[in-house]
């Protein structure tokens, strides 16, 4: 079954004689490798440097709270009005405005130090990011729809890589140089994601509409509210981001209290971050082999839920493996998720639509995991009702990692 980007295209905004498959591979590469690089640093590197923004600022521990929540809110508003702009004014257009705005956003924060100036920034750069989060993988099925596997995991890689390289040099470099340009000075990567964008959409043109019609099958584009697959694939990245949350934001704190030595505790949450890029790297390359996918999501999903059972239940001995475990999990449903918005559906228009409507559920219910979690560790005492509502939710999304990977499109055509 043939994708419309296989196909030439009628829009006159693209070119009437294409780049080379080769050039526009290299080409869309780099342009997601930067855009990448500015999708997650700019909001990990915040949380390693919080009290020091803290004391400079003169905020409470609440306005520190807010900044760490507001990144999922707009992350769904984002997801939720990205398809649409993206559709009007062309997916390339779209992007290099919101990664502008995301630039702006970090110097704002920079620039002016005060309690105001940092949440318009930090709304700025978070809301830009939920767009980018939403319109890369279209971008991806447009321009390399042969590729889609590939360029989709080294997105996610390097939003994972440099987001781990940004926590752990943002101190170290503000004890040299301040914290503002520490935070600022990431901005400078988000001036040649720009220029490289910019290029991108000089070369390629704007893929501002459909290309051609839908299959004979799938003449009609349903909404995918109204598509059982999108629900199933927005709970299954929905039930992920919320354990990887909650996890990234609890889990030293709940190790303790199982009995690990602090040190230890701490170095658990770098455990669960570190098996990112492993997951990523592993996942991609078996796809690339031809390894069944409905396995691959099924295997990552039981795997969330033995780390869960791990945490709750079993020895605290091995407490690097059950972090590892989830570590795993997470980071390949995240990338099998982006994936399937390219790979399950027929246009660059439904990827677009599947993309922002997954992603705008998922983060939706993703913000709850840590304010759930931390609602009823308070009011119990204990870990025990949070960690139970976390494992019987990680069952449920084996039997979605099921639904959603089978090998049929998003209307329900087998592939």
């Amino acid at each position: 079954m043939s994708t419309t980007s296989d196909l030439p295209s009628k829009s006159h905004s693209l070119p009437s004689k294409p780049p080379s498959s080769r050039f526009t591979f290299w080409l869309v590469l780099g342009a997601m490798v930067l855009l990448a690089i500015n999708m997650r640093a700019p909001i990990v590197a915040l949380g390693s440097i919080a009290p020091v923004v803290q004391q400079a600022l003169n905020i409470s521990e609440i306005q520190i709270g807010w900044l760490g929540a507001v990144p999922m809110l707009t992350f769904a508003i984002g997801a939720l009005i990205a398809p649409s702009i993206g559709k009007r004014f062309g997916l390339e257009n779209t992007l290099i405005v919101m990664i502008s705005l995301l630039t702006i956003g970090m110097i704002i924060r920079t620039v002016i130090p005060t309690w105001p100036g940092f949440l318009t920034g930090t709304l700025l750069l978070t809301l830009a990011i939920g767009f980018a989060n939403t319109l890369a993988a279209p971008v991806i099925k447009q321009r390399t729809p042969k590729q889609i596997p590939l360029l989709t995991g080294l997105l996610s890689l390097t939003m994972t890589v440099t987001a781990g390289i940004a926590s752990g040099v943002v101190l170290p470099l503000s004890e040299q140089v301040g914290w503002q340009w520490a935070l600022g000075g990431w901005s400078l990567f988000g001036i040649f994601a720009i220029i490289i964008w910019v290029f991108l959409r000089i070369q390629l043109g704007s893929s501002s509409q459909p290309s051609l019609a839908l299959p004979i099958a799938n003449t009609s584009e349903r909404s995918m509210w109204r598509t059982p697959f999108a629900w199933q694939i927005a709970i299954f990245m929905g039930l992920q981001s919320l354990l990887f949350y909650t996890v990234a934001s609890f889990l030293p704190s709940i190790w303790l209290s199982k009995g690990l030595p602090a040190i230890q505790a701490g170095q658990m949450g770098s455990v669960f971050q570190f098996m990112a890029p492993i997951s990523i790297l592993s996942l991609t390359w078996l796809i690339n082999r031809g390894r069944p996918i409905q396995a691959l999501a099924v295997f990552a999903a039981v795997l969330n839920v033995v780390g869960v059972l791990g945490l709750s239940y079993l020895s605290v001995d091995l407490a690097w493996l059950w972090s590892a475990l989830m570590g795993i999990g997470c980071s390949a449903i995240f990338t099998l998720s982006m994936m399937l918005f390219s790979m399950r559906t027929y246009t660059t228009n439904q990827s677009s639509e599947l993309s922002g409507m997954a992603q705008a559920v998922g983060y939706f219910i993703a913000f709850f995991g840590p304010l759930g979690t931390g609602w009823l560790h308070e009011a119990t005492g204990t870990w025990d009702l949070p960690l139970l509502i976390m494992l019987v939710l990680m069952v449920a999304n084996v039997v979605i990692a099921w639904l959603v990977s089978r090998p049929v499109m998003v209307d329900g055509q087998k592939i």
